[in-house]
């Protein structure tokens, strides 16, 4: 039987900032909105890094300055859109060899607001877990919650 593959997880988020900050913050200030209990890390979390070109890291810091990987950017066109890699898989273990994407637009909605879209697709690439997996990423634990903490940093 064939799984009916999960709907990709959309959100939007309207910020008071141009598109330019609105880019800036989520890429370049990832560190600084990202839920710190969401780490891979021994030692906890310290900052998350975007290396903001084709090809690029996107890496979490521990405070003892070790490194996990998340994933890589497949795309990036300041301000008007990133294109990731998000190699977590079930089990929130880096994978290079699984992906789903993350591609997040920035759209100015009038003069000093942007309209944010995430979409976080390919969700089918969980396998037996997709609809779980979905669920969370969907939830105020997941995109909800970490979308509301890059709005109220990037206002």
């Amino acid at each position: 039987m064939h799984m009916i593959e999960p709907v990709p997880v959309r959100k939007s988020v309207i910020v008071r900032a141009s598109p330019q900050k609105a880019f800036d913050v989520f890429v370049n200030g990832m560190g600084g909105w990202w839920i710190r209990e969401h780490s891979l890390t021994e030692s906890g979390q310290k900052t998350v890094s975007v290396e903001a070109r084709a090809g690029g890291r996107w890496f979490e810091v521990g405070n003892a300055g070790e490194e996990r990987d998340w994933g890589r950017v497949i795309a990036c066109d300041p301000p008007h859109r990133i294109l990731l890699a998000w190699q977590l898989n079930a089990e929130f273990d880096f994978d290079p060899a699984f992906q789903t994407e993350v591609e997040v637009w920035f759209e100015a909605t009038s003069e000093n607001e942007t309209t944010v879209t995430l979409e976080h697709r390919q969700l089918a690439n969980y396998g037996a877990k997709a609809h779980d997996l979905r669920g969370v990423l969907d939830s105020e634990k997941g995109w909800g919650g970490l979308l509301a903490s890059f709005a109220a940093k990037a206002a």
